[in-house]
């Protein structure tokens, strides 16, 4: 068992904890107004300071997990809570940002905390190296203001706690996360549609179910097959087919929406909305499901891929 200093918050997943530097320690040369001056004239010197003050939990450390925080660290965001359970490794290079020659078989979370304290050495950071679930959730998200998803795409169970504990404690979440060349993206807000009544999930659900039932409800036109080859996606494995370019672009989108939620700029579009953008088609899509996943559409795609699964994962349960 391990204590997480920044916010008091005892952990059962026997996280590893990477104290913040001294500030005296701190280079002179570094000082928070002049590291993020360039944003002013798209945030005011106040607006910067509510950032500074706010707290965000980002659960996985990987493909996108990894960029949200690099890209809300350079917002000026000054507290983060963050957790992954894993190290990096060479399948990683393609996408992941902390990943390098030098990172292979380091704790993700330990690297992600080092490169956001080398962009602001003031900032709060607490660290859970481990995973979030059903145990330790309400204590991830302890003191935070939003929740941005950052966990793996197959790990539904803990996508479906964490939201589940953010609706509960009245913080929004955002989701956004790459789909070939393009993003996807969604927003849960506490009095609005539940991520599981949108996306149509619950506990008796079959895993295989919950995994399609998540693709198809976070991108509901699904761009991308017009030049992904979808057989090398395999939920068996747990890998799919994903690029930095995809990634970089939902790390863009969910900065977005974190700032016009924190700083209730609007107009912010939560489920059943969706917002898709692909780079390579140069297309953008959105719309609103008011069924969310029980629409007839959605419906008629979550059988079509269950069907196409069916014969290729013999074992998977659907």
């Amino acid at each position: 068992m391990s204590i997480i200093t920044n916010c008091g918050t005892t952990f059962q997943s026997a996280p590893t904890i990477f104290a913040n530097p001294d500030a005296n320690q701190q280079s002179p040369r570094w000082n928070y107004r002049d590291a993020f001056s360039r944003n002013y004239g798209l945030i005011s010197h106040d607006e910067q300071e509510r950032l500074r003050n706010c707290r965000v939990a980002i659960p996985g450390m990987g493909g996108v997990g990894g960029l949200h925080l690099v890209t809300l660290a350079r917002l000026g965001i000054g507290k983060f809570t963050i957790a992954d359970p894993d190290v990096f490794e060479s399948v990683n290079f393609n996408r992941q940002y902390g990943a390098s020659v030098e990172t292979i078989g380091r704790p993700k979370v330990e690297v992600m905390s080092e490169v956001a304290r080398s962009i602001n050495p003031e900032v709060e950071i607490s660290v859970v190296n481990g995973k979030v679930d059903h145990s330790n959730a309400d204590d991830f998200l302890s003191d935070c203001d939003i929740l941005v998803d950052g966990i793996d795409l197959y790990a539904i169970e803990a996508r479906r706690r964490v939201f589940k504990c953010a609706a509960a404690n009245n913080i929004p979440g955002v989701t956004a996360g790459p789909m070939g060349f393009s993003t996807c993206w969604l927003t849960f807000t506490p009095n609005g549609m539940t991520f599981d009544q949108y996306f149509d999930i619950n506990d008796d659900t079959s895993h295989g179910r919950k995994v399609i039932a998540f693709l198809m409800g976070l991108c509901p036109r699904m761009l991308p097959l017009r030049y992904m080859d979808r057989h090398q996606a395999n939920p068996m494995s747990g890998s799919a087919p994903s690029v930095s370019a995809g990634c970089q672009l939902a790390a863009g989108v969910m900065a977005s929406e974190v700032v016009k939620i924190l700083l209730g700029r609007g107009p912010v579009k939560p489920a059943p909305h969706y917002q898709i953008f692909d780079a390579y088609l140069g297309k953008f899509a959105s719309g609103k499901l008011r069924m969310g996943n029980r629409s007839p559409l959605q419906r008629i795609k979550r059988k079509w891929l269950e069907r196409e699964w069916k014969k290729r994962f013999e074992t998977l349960e659907i």
